[in-house]
């Protein structure tokens, strides 16, 4: 059986390696992305069976990326957002493009890994 992808856009490289190393470790294939852009780029190539986004990011914005993979790409892809809490309208206009679950900053990532494992099953 073939590992699951997923692609991770975050900026914050503390907390992207993080998540790689916790993600890695449970049998999925990470694909880590510092940006909105190089995260477009990623999911073009790579197909992944999960996004997960931060919201805040330089370039393009993960509200962009969710909108791009809905909208341009015409995918069904889950996509988990976070976010730094106070946020509730971005967090509101993520559902509305599309995302499929949200998380708050900070958050845990036993809690993140059941959510992907709820997406990708």
């Amino acid at each position: 059986m073939s590992k699951k992808k997923i692609v991770l856009a975050e900026d914050n490289s503390t907390l992207s390696m993080l998540l790689k190393f916790r993600l890695e470790k449970e049998g999925y294939e990470l694909f880590s992305s510092v940006d909105g852009k190089a995260a477009l780029e990623s999911i073009e190539t790579n197909q992944p069976d999960l996004i997960i986004t931060d919201i805040m990011m330089p370039f393009i914005s993960g509200l962009e990326v969710i909108s791009h993979v809905r909208h341009k790409l015409n995918s069904k892809v889950p996509i988990i957002v976070f976010s730094s809490a106070g946020q509730e309208e971005m967090v509101l206009k993520a559902f509305d493009l599309g995302a499929n679950d949200f998380m708050g900053k900070p958050f845990s990532p036993n809690e993140l890994l059941i959510r992907v494992r709820k997406l990708v099953t």
